[in-house]
């Protein structure tokens, strides 16, 4: 077992620990909850404060030229295009995940006549689900299929024209063969949408070289956008020369915005995914944040990230009550270590009153997000201690424990 004074000796050589001063954290918190809202970048705060008093305030409406705000939706794709291994003419930032799902899978099937069937994975994130449903009941002749991944081939036949899977799954950490999954979704005919929101930022994500034909993203988790912060899409550029278009057709898609014609006449390239006006104070935050990811190195944040799941599952797999329930290959692990317990949500709640902040997804699942860029090797250890002692002391039975409240 790995003891407290060698985690120490790590954290004196960590090659990312200067990043930890790039972010605000309160006293007396150990932060595992990075995979569902990252915490707060130092610069942020004079970054929106910037835009509000300054471009908002006294520039007023001159400042979608003089700031730039009319680009800032481009100039922000470019910027995480080498986070999702992505040419900058691929990305853009704009609306929620749940909308970009929306955009890209309506082109998807326009690029597939003939074929009426998404496959999606039956126990994704939500709204991949209910967007995917959405989508097919709006097209005629169209459905929404759900399986496993582990069941993808035998359900691809010739009516799939689209398949919609997370790159890390959102509740057990598990990662998928993006480049592998992708090909045998393509030599079906079919088209491969991937949803990177639980990995960008947590590793190296290679759209370009996997031949993904859409992504679809969000900023909040380990990118540290802020809450709300808006999400992003990628179109193979070979995609954008065929033109698919997207149903939500508004201003900011059309070629010409200001001659405020009445036909819509799409934009070239990657603008025609755009809809309506930018959230500029959500793209001020993100721009913030990006400053930091702009000097990290993805291959160290990965090795850390492997390192300090490794470091949490070695200290609580043999835990009473406790099944680990993230895959050991380093392959096939995302940046989070899902821990299976009958009593996971009054588990959890008792923890975050120690100070020690994970999550709980239904129906049994505690959920600890690890984050490179802040989180100590020290603190991995302190927090595995605190959910032993935990369990040993049965406090979490405490009534005030598992009283619910509408997030957990």
């Amino acid at each position: 077992m790995t003891t407290r004074e060698e985690c120490a000796a790590l954290d004196a050589v960590d090659p990312l620990a200067e990043f930890r001063e790039e972010f605000t954290l309160p006293d007396g918190v150990i932060y595992l909850d990075g995979n569902s809202l990252g915490a707060l970048p130092v610069r942020t705060p004079e970054r929106v404060r910037r835009v509000i008093e300054e471009e908002w305030g006294r520039e007023l409406i001159r400042s979608w030229n003089d700031a730039g705000w009319f680009e800032q939706p481009y100039r922000l794709g470019r910027r995480i295009a080498p986070l999702v291994g992505a040419s900058p003419a691929e990305m853009v930032v704009c609306d929620t995940t749940s909308v970009n799902l929306f955009k890209v899978l309506s082109a998807a099937l326009r690029l597939r006549p003939g074929r009426g069937t998404v496959l999606g994975d039956a126990e994704a994130f939500p709204t991949d689900l209910y967007i995917a449903e959405g989508v097919t009941g709006l097209a005629e002749g169209a459905r929404s299929v759900l399986i496993r991944p582990e069941e993808l081939d035998r359900h691809l036949d010739g009516d799939v024209a689209a398949v919609v899977l997370s790159h890390v799954d959102y509740r057990t950490g598990e990662l998928l063969d993006m480049p592998g999954i992708t090909a045998r979704v393509q030599a079906a005919g079919a088209l491969m949408i991937w949803d990177v929101c639980h990995s960008v930022g947590a590793l190296p994500v290679g759209l370009g070289a996997a031949g993904a034909d859409f992504a679809i993203g969000c900023t909040y988790k380990y990118l540290n956008g802020g809450p709300g912060s808006p999400a992003f899409l990628y179109v193979a550029e070979r995609h954008l020369a065929a033109g698919p278009l997207q149903p939500l057709s508004g201003w900011f898609g059309h070629a010409r915005p200001f001659a405020f014609e009445p036909g819509y006449d799409p934009k070239p390239g990657i603008g025609r995914f755009l809809t309506s006006s930018p959230s500029l104070l959500g793209q001020a935050a993100l721009g913030a944040s990006l400053d930091v990811w702009e000097r990290a190195d993805l291959a160290a944040v990965r090795a850390k990230s492997l390192a300090l799941t490794d470091l949490f599952v070695s200290l609580t797999e043999g835990l009473d009550g406790v099944e680990v329930v993230t895959p050991r290959e380093h392959a096939r692990r995302g940046s989070q270590v899902a821990l299976r317990h009958a009593a996971g949500y009054p588990v959890v709640q008792a923890l975050i009153e120690r100070g020690v902040i994970g999550d709980f997804r239904a129906p049994d699942l505690m959920r600890f997000g690890f984050t490179p860029l802040y989180l100590s090797y020290t603190e991995v250890w302190d927090a595995a201690r605190q959910l032993a002692e935990v369990l040993e002391s049965g406090e979490w039975r405490a009534e005030r424990f598992s009283r619910r409240g509408e997030v957990t």
